[in-house]
């Protein structure tokens, strides 16, 4: 591509803080940058990340259709929300106007596991409009690609086991709250805990309602069995609460989480394979406490047996720049919802964005 590449920003909150600045950085360019949220609205987005400014207001959302239209964009970054039925219409917006779409969105990693159905509906879109929906992130590189390089140097595989912790404080409200944080334990029993003491056929049946509730690991799980080639026979998860024995304050949910409350959660999720090999990976996402870090900790069980340890990861712009690093991969991919073990591994960009264009 001869051209600087041009992105809207859809969500611009803790996220796009570095997704926007990295987009400059990368020699792209933001052309529109949208938000619900009335106390940024009207800003430009030069002071959101800390620059002079740019000649760009962030927009509400009000006939988006048109707004997004005009701009002639070739990628939206969406960084709101964490499941599918939250960003699934901004996703089918940009698969009606044909521009692409790449999302922190944790479910959109895989989401053929959990909603299908809204998933297909995205695709089947996107392929009449010829371009191309995606999440990405963090998970992508961390708890992706990282496993399939360390499998690259397996002789036999026998079990895969991960484990990611990250500060929900980082991430915004929703992420919070989705992991239950500043919940009771009868609370988080209710709300959370609840929905994963069921049986194999229940869960069957709630995914195929797209009423299922799944964890960030749900959809790795999903991600690395397609880009391994495994066949699943049965994938369960469990979410245990996190509890501190002191008060801790929460910026992001404004409140101060009483001790022995929820702090956050783990989601331990347990794949089998007609293949043999068991994946087993837990997230771990909480308010932190004031000793807790991140820490990203693999290990590969076969011949040999292989660890990874990654402790303070900086997740929030790792995620960033990992989104903003595929940007040409989502250019380049075929059109519909394409996941991102289909795409090339993740490299450094150290030239402009447009030129790994094709």
């Amino acid at each position: 591509m001869d051209r600087k590449i041009k992105v809207i920003q859809y969500g611009c909150g803790k996220m796009s803080v570095y997704t926007m600045r990295y987009v400059f950085e990368k020699g792209a360019e933001i052309v529109g940058a949208f938000d619900v949220n009335e106390a940024i609205i009207g800003k430009d987005i030069g002071e959101i990340i800390g620059e002079e400014n740019k000649g760009v207001v962030v927009s509400n959302c009000e006939d988006l259709e048109n707004k997004m239209k005009a701009l002639n964009a070739d990628i939206c970054i969406i960084t709101t929300m964490s499941l599918m039925t939250d960003v699934k219409d901004i996703f089918m917006l940009c698969a009606k106007l044909g521009i692409n779409a790449i999302s922190t969105c944790e479910e959109a990693i895989y989401p053929w596991n959990s909603r299908f159905h809204i998933t297909s509906e995205i695709d089947k879109l996107a392929k009449q409009n010829n371009c191309t929906i995606c999440g990405s992130g963090y998970q992508d590189i961390f708890w992706g690609n990282l496993i399939m390089t360390l499998s690259g140097a397996t002789h036999k595989i026998i079990r895969i086991q991960g484990k990611s912790s990250y500060n929900v404080e980082d991430y915004g409200i929703a992420l919070a709250k989705v992991h239950g944080a500043g919940l009771s334990l009868d609370e988080f029993e209710k709300q959370i805990a609840s929905s994963d003491n069921i049986s194999d056929k229940e869960r069957k049946a709630l995914i195929e309602k797209e009423e299922f509730l799944p964890s960030y690991m749900w959809n790795v799980n999903g991600w690395l069995c397609s880009k391994l080639g495994l066949h699943i026979i049965n994938q369960v998860q469990k979410c245990i609460p996190h509890t501190y024995d002191k008060d801790l304050k929460s910026t992001t949910l404004g409140m101060t989480i009483k001790a022995g409350d929820a702090t956050g959660m783990s989601a331990v999720v347990t794949t089998t394979t007609q293949e043999g090999i068991t994946i087993e990976t837990e997230c771990i996402g909480k308010v932190y406490a004031p000793e807790e870090c991140d820490k990203n900790d693999w290990t590969i069980y076969g011949e040999p047996n292989t660890q990874v340890v990654i402790t303070r990861p900086s997740t929030v712009e790792l995620t960033c720049a990992t989104i903003v690093n595929r940007i040409p991969d989502v250019l380049n991919a075929e059109a519909g919802f394409v996941t991102t073990e289909k795409m090339p591994i993740m490299e450094y960009r150290i030239k402009p964005l447009n030129e790994y264009v094709k």
